[in-house]
């Protein structure tokens, strides 16, 4: 597979809440790094975030543009509500070894009524 259809596999994983198959994209060994947070290291912790996550609030990511540059794929996204972001994704082997993500975590807090940190 390509990066560009790894990535439209996981946004089909992660509209379908398919946390299986989410996990099954990432490398055993990968990092998952949503500037927000710290790096989640492992096939793992990434799913038990999925897990958490999916629990917590309706997620749905709209495919505005996905871009490739050799094994690096870029994703730009948005969902129902009007929040926006931006993922890349290093691909190696048809796995995601690497990604990193970008949005508005407090927009994304108020819009699921979720706790707001103080």
């Amino acid at each position: 597979m390509t990066p560009k259809q790894v990535v439209e596999k996981w946004i089909e994983a992660f509209n379908a809440i398919d946390i299986e198959t989410l996990a099954k994209l990432y490398h055993e060994d990968a990092i998952n790094h949503q500037v927000m947070h710290e790096p989640l290291a492992g096939r793992a912790a990434i799913r038990e975030m999925f897990e958490t996550e999916f629990a917590r609030a309706k997620m749905v990511c709209i495919r505005e543009n996905i871009f490739e540059d050799g094994d690096w794929a870029i994703l730009e996204w948005k969902d129902p509500l009007g929040l926006r972001g931006c993922g890349f994704f290093n691909i190696i082997d048809d796995q995601i070894i690497f990604q990193r993500g970008y949005f508005d975590m407090l927009s994304f807090l108020r819009q699921q009524n979720l706790p707001i940190p103080t």
